[in-house]
């Protein structure tokens, strides 16, 4: 059974990844890196459900190196809209322009280089996302998800990513080490807000990824 899933894990990945050298090569900078990217099977969902709603403008918080960013701009592209892309990281910000200009998507989309606390409230008003993805400071998933969701479309996505940071959210308090005890204390505490005041599933798989629809 669990090699039958890890087969049809390996198909339903080559299904919806980019087949793409310059794309396989930047993921694979990436892991060499140390930045931390979307895992294979998170990506594929992703990608499959912008895709199935047919987003359009898409917004992105947390950048890295542009991997994830590569497939939300394509889509958004393909449905006549951009990706707004955020990273507050130098160095991780001009190798993702670097990625973006190798597969011709800079000019088509927008990369800021700044904080999302700040640069979110900065948006033009009047243009609303249909999907919008969440993967930056886990500490700041609260404010970053209530500053976006003013910015999502009726019937829009906000999909969030490692919301059970690396399992420690699931366990008992004194299993969680000392340095970890704040960001999984912020976690449980948005987990739980999302499940009382908005239409939420938290999805167990990948490091734990949450849904929210409008």
């Amino acid at each position: 059974m669990i090699e039958n899933f890890i087969e049809s894990s390996k198909y339903t990945q080559n299904l919806f990844k980019i087949q793409n050298e310059i794309v396989q090569n930047i993921k694979n900078e990436s892991l060499a890196g140390n930045v931390p990217i979307i895992t294979d099977e998170v990506l594929n969902y992703m990608i499959f459900t912008a895709r199935n709603m047919k987003a359009g403008n898409i917004l992105e918080i947390g950048t890295a190196t542009g991997y994830s960013g590569l497939f939300l701009a394509r889509v958004a592209n393909e449905n006549g809209g951009f990706l707004t892309t955020m990273e507050i990281d130098e160095k991780r910000y001009g190798k993702a322009v670097e990625n973006f200009k190798k597969l011709g998507l800079f000019e088509k989309n927008r990369m800021i280089l700044g904080d999302a606390l700040e640069e979110i409230p900065r948006l033009d008003k009047d243009i609303k996302y249909d999907f919008i993805f969440i993967d930056a400071s886990k500490g700041q998933y609260l404010k970053f998800f209530e500053m976006s969701y003013e910015l999502l479309n009726g019937n829009g996505i906000i999909f969030i990513d490692n919301l059970m940071f690396r399992g420690f959210v699931a366990v008992k308090k004194e299993e969680i080490p000392k340095r970890y005890k704040t960001i999984v204390k912020r976690l449980k505490e948005f987990i739980e807000k999302l499940n009382k005041e908005y239409n939420f599933v938290l999805l167990p798989f990948g490091d734990g990824v949450g849904i929210v629809k409008k």
